[in-house]
């Protein structure tokens, strides 16, 4: 065995056993009180607002290994703005209800036998994210309040940030007397390999970063993974559309923040919109700096109108640029929009600008998509913006949970049984009991 050989099987040892460690401690924490639970979530938005100065400094130590625009751009920064916003979402998080032990299906099936289904914890979730810091106290309040041990492996380019973010939840579980082998930070490349394999301990594997650090965890691990490989979203305009709130919201869609995977690259136009229309929604992307990719009939009108633009290529309709790029065509109604969507798009959010309501009814029931919108910017869709305190990530599988998701994706369920010596051969073959299959008040 070479000396590389030797260090990676003992990092994958090391890996393996804070994984032991955190499935040891999972049933501990599922067990914790939902007052206990708020309590420690709480204590950690005091610690993080204690420690407000050290995090920022450790993030100016990381952005000094990086040009500073280079660093913002990669959304690796992390402000006194974002700081407010996570202790926002933990203090959202305490105000929702228990997501365990809620019974959502309860059966007599006879005479002092009783079925219950109860949502529980996951176990333990492996959290693999890149760049934005602020994740990493996001999902340590959802697993907190979900009841979920984490193992958590953050970029290296944020290393002493997340190193800080990390300490501060550790000191949370100390001084709430829960378990601290309940949270790992991982800190190598090397470590997620390993915890792809640790498929005996870990429950479930969240990534959260680029399309190749997603497509790689889904096709190396036997652990089921929750994610979005891509987040191609488009913004449809009917030719019913109001143009007022037309152009607030293409604009907002693409420019909010265009490295978000719920930014449109997409925007299909309707063909009978008036070309004075047209032309005033793509000059106002081009004034907040857009670069223009277009179809044949869109670079036409664009020259004719001295707007600069360039001829978008097939691979454009299925790029998510993550920057101030576009693409853009016309349809020839709502339907030619549902047929690109579903064909192009990545299930992840998609909208529709249009006074029609039928025009609105058909979109929402054709689009396939996670999420569908009326009017409304795709930059919605959000964990927090939908309400959840946050979001563990974004989904796009046809199986629930669906889109951004919170307390809900952390949670599943299990069948309590309760009986008084009850024997199943006694429900079949000659002298069958009959089931009562009586439906019980949920508590």
């Amino acid at each position: 065995m070479t000396a590389k050989e030797s260090s990676d099987t003992s990092q994958e040892q090391y890996v393996m056993q804070l994984a032991r460690q955190a499935a040891l401690a999972a049933p501990a924490l599922a067990s914790t009180s939902l007052e206990k639970r708020n309590e420690t979530i709480l204590q950690f938005a005091e610690i993080l607002d204690t420690r407000r100065s050290e995090i920022l400094e450790a993030n100016v130590q990381d952005s000094s290994k990086f040009d500073a625009a280079e660093f913002k751009s990669g959304r690796m920064a992390i402000d006194g703005s974002k700081i407010d916003t996570v202790i926002a979402g933990c203090k959202a998080l305490v105000a929702m209800k228990d997501p365990l032990g809620h019974i959502d299906y309860a059966k007599e099936l006879d005479a002092n036998l009783q079925l219950f289904r109860i949502t529980c914890p996951i176990g333990v979730i492996g959290i693999v994210f890149e760049a934005r810091p602020d994740v990493l106290p996001q999902i340590a309040a959802l697993a907190l309040k979900s009841g979920n041990a984490v193992l958590l492996k953050g970029g290296q380019e944020v290393e002493q940030t997340n190193k800080v973010l990390f300490s501060c939840l550790q000191e949370a579980l100390k001084h709430s007397g829960l378990p601290e082998s309940s949270a790992a930070l991982l800190a190598s490349r090397a470590d997620v390999a390993a915890l792809l394999k640790a498929d005996k301990y870990v429950d479930l594997i969240i990534p959260r970063g680029s399309n190749s650090l997603v497509s790689y965890i889904q096709s190396n691990t036997k652990i089921p993974v929750l994610g979005h490989a891509e987040g191609i979203c488009h913004l449809y305009v009917d030719n019913s559309a109001d143009m007022e709130q037309t152009i607030k919201v293409v604009v907002d869609a693409k420019c909010d923040y265009p490295e978000a995977c719920n930014t449109m690259e997409t925007l299909l136009l309707d063909k009978n919109l008036d070309e004075s229309k047209q032309l005033a929604i793509l000059g106002a992307l081009l004034e907040t700096g857009v670069e223009l990719k277009v179809d044949d009939a869109l670079l036409k009108l664009c020259q004719k109108s001295n707007l600069p633009a360039t001829l978008a290529s097939e691979a454009d309709w299925s790029t998510e640029y993550g920057n101030l790029c576009l693409s853009a065509k016309t349809v020839d109604d709502v339907d030619d929009a549902i047929t690109h969507i579903n064909e192009f798009g990545s299930g992840h959010t998609d909208a529709i600008i249009c006074q029609d309501q039928s025009a609105w009814i058909k979109f929402f029931n054709g689009v396939k998509s996670a999420g569908v919108y009326h009017n409304a910017s795709t930059r919605f869709a959000d964990g927090f913006r939908y309400g959840f305190g946050a979001e563990v990530g974004i989904s796009t599988s046809k199986l629930p949970p669906r889109g951004p998701v919170g307390l809900e994706g952390l949670v599943t369920y299990k069948y309590k049984l309760e009986g008084a010596g009850h024997r199943a051969s006694d429900y079949h073959g000659a002298g069958a009991k009959p089931f009562t299959h009586k439906d019980i008040e949920k508590s």
